[in-house]
């Protein structure tokens, strides 16, 4: 007799899925085990994820609603002479690369997560709310093992999480920094998630932790105000809807770049006999490098339109499908990657991410971060507050320039693939700016070389970035597409291992027959579980 699936969850960590797998089985739906997921992350994960980050959960329901909840962070309202913050830099070192991060009070934007999570269980949740956040209670008192890569972030942000009597306490409860196998405890964070249960977000906008949030800054150098606090609200936006041969793909619209620049790359290579190149090889590399390069191209064209200005907060996803993704726009670049296929034949991304789809045809995809976080705990709470105005990647233009007032613009991109109207495919991924790229080689290795999910996430990936190539070890044609990456002047990093640089990808596919596959990055240390009963 066989087994009857009743959902599946991907995620970064063991008890992570385990918790949203627990909700399935409780009787909540996609959307109630994302939630309890998330909150769980937040003790399990909780070097990439807290409570006063940001993220975004692109939502597909049963019948056929589609929604993108967006709780990034935003600008404070008004900037403080830089002079006066708290703001100074940080390296965290990968081994084969090192990346550089600005933290203190000054890189603190307003965050969402919190308020985000509890939105979607009001518009979307079916299980009471103290039914979801139990399993991070739990886990945050009774504690969870430390794993491999969990060690990995904590020894990579150890200056971060340390900074602090209250960090050390959580990190390093001996003197030492905890190691695998060791035991991570957050009791104050069970605490604040039994208040979340009874006060809902009032603590953190309007009450006692907004109130300590705010003292800080005040007195020792961050921007955020009560103000900033108490005007922060979930949007719901319309996803940023594209077809890719045949299949339609759901993604995160503007003001964030990575769905958007996703969606691009997909529309370039559209007119490209993918399938018929073999995977790894040197003319596979080159399309990827190349696609890339021209994504990075575009981006430049969009944010120089006045038009497509990325500080726009009005262009909606059908303006964008007339403009940025028209086939007039897209053609020029389409020839560009003609031309270059013919001449080629004569950093840490403090993010986390969870797919959940159940047995009704609900399904969620959730990502989030708080960047590395500012080294700020709210005292007695366990909630470190996010670093996100010290992101480059999120401060393109340079650090305090930004606009006040706005959405930053994220990569991230949690993303759905539909199938006559069905999920086929709930991905998405950490890695900062190789979120995009991790994303879109994935989605090709099963739409294009129909690759089984599992082979399709571990199979090795490149970044091209600024005239760097990263190459991860495996792929066929690596010497190759060295030597014409050298020739167009890019400085060639060939990594030794596998590592989360390159993202992780977390993600759950069903086929026609309802049967679903859920898979985690192992760079990531990712975990996907299917509920057979």
């Amino acid at each position: 007799m066989g087994y009857k699936q009743h959902g599946a969850i991907a995620a970064g960590h063991p008890q992570t899925a385990e918790a949203g797998l627990a909700i399935l089985q409780a009787g909540g739906n996609a959307f109630d085990a994302a939630i309890a997921a998330a909150l769980t992350a937040c003790v399990t994960e909780s070097g990439l994820i807290s409570l006063a980050g940001g993220g975004f959960l692109l939502a597909h329901t049963a019948a056929g609603r589609n929604t993108l909840f967006d709780f990034f962070t935003q600008t404070p309202q008004v900037k403080r002479p830089v002079a006066d913050l708290d703001f100074y830099p940080v390296t965290v070192n990968f081994g084969d690369a090192v990346q550089h991060f600005h933290v203190g009070l000054g890189s603190v934007a307003v965050p969402g997560v919190l308020k985000g999570l509890l939105h979607i269980h009001r518009t979307l949740g079916r299980l009471p709310l103290a039914d979801i956040v139990a399993p991070a209670i739990a886990y945050a008192q009774q504690g969870v093992t430390v794993q491999p890569f969990a060690s990995y972030c904590l020894q990579i942000l150890d200056p971060i999480l340390t900074a602090t009597p209250a960090g050390q306490q959580i990190y390093a409860p001996n003197g030492q920094r905890l190691q695998p196998g060791d035991t991570l405890r957050m009791p104050d964070l069970a605490a604040t998630l039994a208040a979340v249960v009874e006060m809902g977000d009032r603590p953190l906008y309007t009450g006692d932790w907004a109130k300590a949030l705010i003292e800080a800054c005040t007195h020792r150098g961050g921007h955020l105000t009560a103000a900033d606090l108490r005007a922060y609200q979930v949007i719901e936006r319309q996803p940023l809807t594209l077809t890719y041969r045949g299949n339609t793909l759901l993604t995160n619209p503007p003001p964030s770049t990575g769905g958007l620049l996703i969606g691009f790359a997909l529309k370039v290579l559209e007119a490209i006999d993918l399938p018929r190149i073999p995977f790894g090889s040197p003319e596979h590399l080159c399309l990827l490098r190349q696609v890339m390069q021209l994504s990075n191209a575009a981006r430049r064209d969009r944010a120089a339109s006045p038009q497509e200005n990325r500080y726009d907060r009005h262009l909606d996803a059908q303006t964008l499908l007339r403009t940025f993704l028209a086939p007039a726009t897209l053609q020029p670049y389409q020839q560009a990657l003609s031309a270059g296929m013919n001449s080629m034949t004569n950093k840490w991304g403090s993010t986390t991410h969870i797919s959940v789809i159940d047995a009704e045809g609900n399904a969620a995809s959730l990502t989030a971060s708080n960047g590395e976080g500012s080294t700020f705990l709210i005292p007695g709470t366990g909630i470190m507050v996010n670093n996100m105005l010290g992101e480059a990647d999120l401060n393109p233009d340079g650090f305090h320039t930004w606009q006040p007032n706005q959405r930053l613009a994220s990569m991230m991109a949690p993303t759905i693939v539909l199938k006559d109207g069905q999920p086929e495919l709930v991905l998405g991924s950490g890695g900062s700016n190789r979120i995009r790229t991790a994303i879109l080689q994935v989605i090709l290795n099963i739409l294009d070389f129909q690759m089984p999910l599992a082979e399709a996430i571990a199979s090795p990936r490149l970044h091209w970035e600024d005239q760097v190539l990263n190459l991860e070890p495996g792929l066929p044609g690596a010497e190759a597409i060295q030597h014409f990456a050298a020739e167009a002047g890019d400085r060639i990093i060939p990594w030794q291992a596998q590592n989360m640089f390159f993202g992780g990808v977390h993600a759950i596919s069903q086929q026609p027959d309802g049967t679903l596959t859920a898979v985690g990055d192992r760079r990531r240390d990712g975990v996907g579980l299917v509920w057979q009963a």
